[in-house]
């Protein structure tokens, strides 16, 4: 079976054959110049982690890396059907909503002294239990509950194998950020995230590049990282990052697809335009990276190699969030998946 285009040959691909998406390279030089100027900030360090992952346990716990792989293996569609009809977590008297509901419920759990970090527990438990777990605080569920009880025991599974302990399983990736997807990938059905487009196999990889991300932000943070190939990372194609490209004027889309996705038209995965929207984003982080190490260069006499397309990506989310108001008239595009 022919292997498909990494993440990064991916984008580029769909990027040189796009129909209804396109990278605007003056908008590309606009955001490299808006993060220049933000280089040495805080938000351009593995502090930048936990400061998206407030919830997460203390970093030099082994619970820590275990939370982890629970929560990027049911990290997807946490968009609602209704904007008014949000599943909600409540955890310390904060209330949460999207992808922070799973986080603080897990967290919760573990409060409660349920051992959802042990594999052991979380490979067997039924679906009413992780119901439980992710219960919100009214009568609208998390979206896709099934779908994250079969992917969670079946990643439980795999974990067993090495006595339940990510940080085993991730040694196999021997510190390197290219075979550390691979192994994800290989071993866990749930984060192979690929398509096919004009011919080609692409792939994404979206969950599995975004648990090595993690898994590498937390062991820097524990002062134990040793991933030198972690350029290797695109950012995670999903769709938060897509709109906030399009609001920094880096991504553009068609008429005809702004038009469909402000009807709000649901694109299936694997469909030309979803795949598009994904692929481009990419390619134009890429470029965006390019442009930032290019001025670097030409201003400070270096390139700023260790702000990667991962980094940038830990620095748009929160940005995307933060900034939901004022790019509240650019469409997210809309897609139910396990793969983001």
């Amino acid at each position: 079976m022919e292997a498909p285009l990494s993440p990064r040959e991916s984008g580029k691909f769909i990027a040189e054959n796009s129909k209804d998406v396109f990278i605007d390279e003056e908008g590309v030089k606009r955001v490299a110049e808006m993060l220049y100027e933000k280089r040495d900030s805080e938000e351009f360090t593995a502090k930048g982690w936990k400061n998206m992952n407030p919830l997460a346990p203390s970093w030099n716990t082994d619970d820590a890396i275990n939370w982890v792989f629970v929560v990027d293996t049911m990290n997807f569609s946490f968009w609602p059907d209704k904007e008014d009809q949000q599943c909600t977590v409540t955890y310390k008297d904060k209330t949460y909503t999207g992808y922070m509901t799973l986080c603080a419920a897990i967290t919760r759990a573990m409060d409660e002294g349920i051992p959802i970090t042990h594999a052991s527990y979380f490979a067997n438990m039924t679906l009413d239990d992780l119901k439980h777990v992710l219960r919100s605080d009214n009568d609208i569920p998390m979206p896709m509950i099934e779908e994250r009880h079969r992917v969670l025991t079946e990643a439980g599974k795999v974990l067993l194998q090495y006595d339940g302990s990510f940080l085993k399983f991730m040694s196999r990736g021997h510190n390197s950020a290219e075979k550390m997807v691979k192994l994800i990938v290989d071993s866990l059905p749930s984060y192979r995230d690929e398509a096919t487009f004009q011919g080609k196999k692409v792939s994404f990889h979206k969950r599995a590049q975004i648990l090595v991300a993690d898994f590498w932000g937390i062991m820097e943070a524990r002062g134990e990282a040793c991933i030198p190939d972690l350029n290797f990372l695109t950012m995670f194609a999903d769709y938060r990052i897509p709109q906030a490209l399009v609001y920094l004027k880096a991504l553009g889309y068609s008429d005809e697809l702004m038009k469909a996705l402000k009807e709000g038209v649901i694109l299936p995965s694997g469909d030309c335009r979803e795949v598009e929207i994904r692929g481009c984003s990419i390619w134009c982080v890429e470029r965006i990276k390019m442009a930032l190490w290019d001025l670097t260069e030409q201003r400070e006499g270096r390139r700023l190699e260790d702000i990667n397309s991962a980094i940038i990506d830990f620095f748009l989310w929160p940005y995307a969030k933060e900034h939901h108001m004022e790019m509240a008239h650019i469409p997210i595009h809309h897609t139910r998946s396990i793969y983001y």
